[in-house]
């Protein structure tokens, strides 16, 4: 009880008002004469942070940010202690350390003491030192490496998930007025895997116990998974033929043991959803990161929910995957008034239904199938109603006609089959993948691919971090980075486009 009694008195006495603690008649506290100039924007700065180029280059990249609106933490705390300090200047931290691709914390802090002009803008609380060049103690204001990598990992997601949000604002601001309200209305989504830092993940790295059983949690992450990614860029044909992949020369395993075409690794998915502006480049409008082990389609309405709040509707057009080809993608852009462009993926022992013009299902014999029964199915990622349809030379009673083709079913009431409740399942299977507007869509696939690999250059594949929030907020601050320098590329253009029209029409 001894150990507690200090901490137990601070908290009595932070409720007990004192001589020096100011009342509710006394005037406002005074504002800090150097207030943080992510937050005052319109403060002037010292000379010596205002010309320095680095800080041009940030103030240009980072500035139209607002700042002043990002969630920071209650300030008005009962327990003692200064006040904390303001989020936004770590946020931004990590930003310049994406944008100069420094893949540790230690060389973030080490770019910061290298840049005393930065760490002004940034607005960390600067420590005085009157002997110091600038007055205040550089090694002392930055955050040390283990601070700057615990506020990212306990970062609240949704602060940083703020700062997306308003990069979609801005970019759609940039727009002209006329192209602002189909801004968004196509879009391409995608998946990624991510490798968790762990040794499970290193060839290199004996491990008796062997490395992908999924009850052994790799020591180095607690919050990845074990999962599979499939590779779906070979062509069906190619597969379908028999291609012989090369056998690998340096791993003993035998030929027989080795999956070819599958990933299977301890790691992190992340899915984005991207746009492309008219005229430029593509921008990221959704992020969402999850351990491996989920499901690709269970990315879809997460996903969609957050471009349905940053644009305010949905988009009419999208393109996906063969990974998304569900009943409820297609009614979602269906009920948005456009339509999804995903292959059909038959699986391995279904292919494409026939339906008549009613949207009715047709037995091999191409007769329409009578309605039995409905039932709710929940059992699948997204509850939904299905209907089950028998033969009609069996159901609602037996005609006694055999069936034209001799169906093996024929012998045991007929054939039967089930199928979604919805324009989504009959739109999946009677969707013209051979039309030049499916194939006009789907090209804007690339859209997607090229976002991945902005994203896989500023090494979001390979995260050099050990908890999933970290992985998760690096991840969004990463699209939030692609989208400002998209708006800069706009930005430069405009300004290059401007006096070559100003001197024409002189």
């Amino acid at each position: 009880m001894v150990a507690h009694q200090p901490s137990f008195f601070k908290r009595i006495l932070a409720f007990v008002p004192s001589p020096f603690t100011p009342r509710g008649d006394d005037p406002a506290p005074v504002p800090p004469d150097d207030p943080c100039p992510l937050i005052h924007p319109d403060v002037p700065l010292p000379a010596w942070v205002a010309t320095d180029p680095v800080v041009q280059t940030y103030r240009a990249l980072l500035g139209d940010l607002p700042w002043a609106e990002f969630p920071e933490r209650p300030t008005d705390r009962p327990l003692p202690g200064s006040p904390p300090v303001p989020r936004c200047s770590f946020v931004a931290a990590f930003l310049v350390k994406l944008h100069e691709e420094k893949r540790f914390m230690a060389g973030l802090r080490t770019y910061l003491l290298e840049h005393p002009a930065l760490v002004y803008w940034l607005g960390f609380p600067r420590v005085p030192d009157p002997d110091a060049p600038h007055g205040f103690n550089v090694a002392a204001t930055v955050p040390t490496r283990r601070q700057l990598s615990r506020v990212l990992r306990t970062l609240p997601h949704p602060a940083v998930a703020f700062l997306l949000t308003a990069t979609v604002r801005l970019l759609q601001e940039s727009l002209p007025p006329d192209q602002q309200a189909t801004f968004g209305d196509t879009i391409a989504g995608d998946t990624q895997g991510l490798l968790a830092w762990v040794k499970e993940n290193n060839p290199k790295v004996f491990i008796p116990e062997g490395r992908l059983d999924k009850t052994r949690q790799p020591a180095g992450d607690p919050d990845c998974s074990l999962g599979v990614k499939k590779r779906r860029n070979a062509a069906p044909d190619e597969e379908a033929d028999g291609h012989d992949h090369p056998a690998p020369t340096t791993d003993a395993t035998p030929r027989a043991n080795i999956q070819i075409g599958v990933d299977i690794f301890w790691g992190y998915a992340t899915g984005i959803v991207v746009t492309r502006l008219p005229h430029g480049p593509e921008v990221v409008l959704a992020e969402r990161t999850r351990p491996f082990n989920e499901s690709d389609p269970s990315y879809f309405f997460p996903l969609m929910e957050q471009v349905e709040a940053r644009l305010g509707r949905r988009p009419r057009f999208g393109t996906w995957d063969a990974a998304f080809d569900a009943q409820y993608v297609y009614g979602y852009f269906h009920e948005a008034g456009g339509f999804a462009a995903v292959p059909f993926s038959s699986g391995p022992q279904r292919g494409k239904r026939q339906l008549s013009p009613e949207g009715i299902p047709l037995c091999a014999a191409g007769f329409p199938m009578n309605l039995a029964f409905t039932y709710e199915h929940r059992s699948g990622l997204v509850p939904h109603t299905r209907e089950k349809f028998r033969c009609p030379l069996h159901f609602p009673e037996a005609t006694g006609v055999p069936c034209p083709c001799q169906d093996p079913h024929d012998a045991d009431k007929g054939c039967a089959t089930t199928i979604a409740q919805g324009p989504g399942s009959r739109i999946r299977h009677t969707l013209d993948r051979e039309s030049a507007a499916y194939h006009q869509l789907y090209d804007q696939r690339t859209m997607v691919e090229r976002i991945n690999s902005q994203a896989e250059a500023l090494g979001i594949t390979h995260p050099k971090l050990r908890r999933g929030r970290a992985i998760v907020n690096q991840n969004t601050l990463t699209d939030v980075l692609i989208n400002l320098r998209a708006l800069q590329r706009l930005r430069s253009a405009a300004a290059e486009v401007r006096p070559a029209t100003t001197v024409t029409a002189a």
